[in-house]
């Protein structure tokens, strides 16, 4: 059936045998409370926290978004994979706070810290930005490997997409549903040695394929390899007037990935999904102390540094592949008639390389590689979203439900977010291409929720007025731009040139994500400094300014030397890197 042999069944049938029978032995263990179904009974080992962060990280967006973005735009993503400091970030600042609250959310985190409505308002929002995002993202995802590697198959009138789209999403739901993160966890971790030994065969036959490196970056082109690309695209003139011509361009229209956003806007992100997202940080809430919590967010650095090199090289690959016509399938089914790059196509770049490059065998590893990257994030993000749901809404609606009863709640709400993120699907399509979707998306919610988070921990004097109306604020301008993207998206409307929500729709999200994030610090210190401080004793040990000698205390036997060689080693490596690709 399509191009795979049978013993690329066989592997693949084998992998999920193993991925079965673990999710099996999980599920037998105790997960009758929701310390235990939530939080894996909080007894994660570092090594579990940090292969688990990088395979909920490293799910179908990258396999399929960041390779497609790699044959568009080269290496330009690559700033968004080089975030793994802000893990540094995660484990050395902000998880001793959350550690030390005992809190289940990012919410209840904040509930704490300011009020029971910003707890309310973030779970709300993550709920919205999961559903719009990883979940809806990640069944896209499955369905364009199915297609490409399985383009035969079909089941009652659906085609490969859809019908690839609905069995990922049936296995990895029901092993989550019953398992909770313990079952996520443990499967994450098998997960993450298929995913990356899967990865390193396609850039190894990759690179053999076009000839070795040095003839990669000959047929490419330097400019597919600098991280830093201009203002505005080489050629054209800069201006501030809302013009998109040829030669004279509003240089806050170019969305190439400049370097001002590059630098200024994207570490935004990164710092709101590593240090405050519940998706990633429930993982290091799993462990059993900050010694364990903070070990495994610098093990997910190290590993966070992979995906440069194991998908956004393939995706250049690919791009090299076609245009110097040396794979003629790669060439027809990823270039036009003029020799440039369809976005839409790029997303298949990585399943058209494992379709053609690879020698059989092989090729049903990396397939399970695949399918463990769309299975680890998926569950990763049904897990965190019947987590926020059950204790941050529905055990407030219920105070007097049991234990066992809240379990069941939160497997209904996975259910039912993953019907909502099949409807959101057409939406990804009109995009320009998967991972610029789900960053412009990350970009429009995440800076209220960062500010509100990183300066409550350092300033004490912030108050839960100020952070509530960050928050109002900071969203209503991320779903305003939302509201004006999605209809063009969907290819229902199109502005009138030099209109304001023409404007609007083309200023580079990155820019529009500076904005609001200014915009909230501005609001939050406005609005606390005009109205009464915080009780300080009910804050105690929820900011620098209210730890207490314990707290300190037991914050610095947490680490030593080790923690501390290894994460100037990484901030190097991180540097060399810079260096390298500019």
């Amino acid at each position: 059936m399509g191009t795979l042999a049978a013993i690329d069944w066989i592997v693949i049938g084998l992998y999920f045998l193993l991925i079965a029978g673990l999710a099996w032995w999980v599920i037998n263990q105790k997960t009758d409370t929701t310390t235990d179904y939530f939080l894996a009974g909080r007894h994660l080992g570092w090594i579990i926290v940090g292969t688990s962060i990088f395979a909920s990280n490293i799910g179908s967006e990258h396999l399929v978004g960041l390779t497609g973005t790699g044959a568009t735009d080269g290496v330009a993503m690559a700033h968004y994979e080089l975030h793994a400091w802000c893990l540094l970030i995660l484990g050395w600042v902000m998880l001793p706070f959350y550690i030390r609250s005992r809190v289940f959310t990012m919410p209840e985190f904040l509930e704490k810290r300011f009020s029971p409505m910003a707890r309310t308002v973030l779970s709300g929002v993550s709920l919205l930005a999961y559903v719009l995002t990883k979940i809806a993202v990640g069944i896209f995802a499955g369905g364009i490997v199915f297609s490409v590697l399985m383009p035969e198959l079909s089941f009652m009138g659906m085609n490969s997409f859809w019908l690839g789209s609905v069995l990922v999403i049936v296995f990895t739901g029901l092993y989550t549903v019953l398992g909770g993160l313990r079952a996520v966890a443990y499967t994450e971790a098998v997960q993450t040695l298929v995913l990356i030994f899967g990865s390193v065969m396609v850039l190894y036959y990759g690179l053999d394929a076009i000839g070795g490196w040095s003839r990669l970056v000959e047929v490419a082109g330097p400019e597919m390899f600098d991280l830093w690309k201009p203002i505005v695209p080489e050629g054209t003139e800069a201006t501030w007037a809302p013009v998109m011509g040829e030669d004279q361009m509003a240089w806050y229209f170019n969305s190439n990935y400049p370097w001002l956003g590059m630098l200024f806007a994207a570490p935004i992100v990164g710092l709101w999904y590593w240090t405050t997202d519940q998706y990633i940080v429930q993982r290091a809430l799993g462990a059993p102390n900050e010694k364990e919590g903070r070990r495994g967010t610098i093990a997910a650095a190290f590993l966070k540094l992979l995906p440069v090199f194991l998908f956004i090289i393939p995706g250049i690959i690919a791009f090299a592949l076609a245009k110097s016509g040396d794979l003629a399938i790669m060439q027809q089914e990823l270039l036009n008639e003029q020799g440039e790059i369809i976005n839409q196509n790029a997303q298949a770049s990585f399943p058209l390389l494992v379709a053609h490059i690879l020698p059989v065998g092989i090729r049903g590893i990396v397939v399970a590689g695949l399918l463990a990257a769309l299975m680890s994030s998926l569950a990763g993000v049904f897990n965190a979203s019947s987590t926020l749901f059950t204790m941050d809404f529905y055990s407030k609606f219920k105070p007097e439900a049991s234990e066992e009863h809240l379990v069941w709640m939160g497997r209904l709400a996975t259910v039912v977010m993953v019907v909502i993120g099949l409807l959101w699907i057409p939406v990804i399509q009109g995009s320009r291409g998967l991972y610029d979707y789900l960053q412009g998306v990350q970009a429009y919610l995440a800076p209220p929720i960062f500010v509100v988070f990183f300066f409550g921990i350092f300033f004490k004097r912030l108050n839960k007025q100020g952070a509530l109306w960050a928050l109002f604020v900071g969203l209503f301008l991320g779903l305003f731009r939302l509201a004006i993207d999605t209809p063009v998206m969907l290819g229902d409307m199109s502005y009138a040139e030099g209109s304001f929500f023409w404007i609007v729709n083309n200023i580079f999200f990155q820019y529009y994500s500076l904005f609001i994030f200014l915009t909230c610090i501005a609001v939050m210190f406005g609005v606390s400094y005009a109205t009464e401080p915080p009780k300080y004793e009910k804050i105690s040990g929820l900011t620098y300014g209210t730890l207490t000698e314990e707290d300190k205390r037991k914050s610095r036997e947490s680490w030593n030397w080790v923690d501390v060689t290894l994460s100037v080693l990484l901030v190097v490596v991180i540097g060399f890197i810079y260096i390298y690709f500019s």
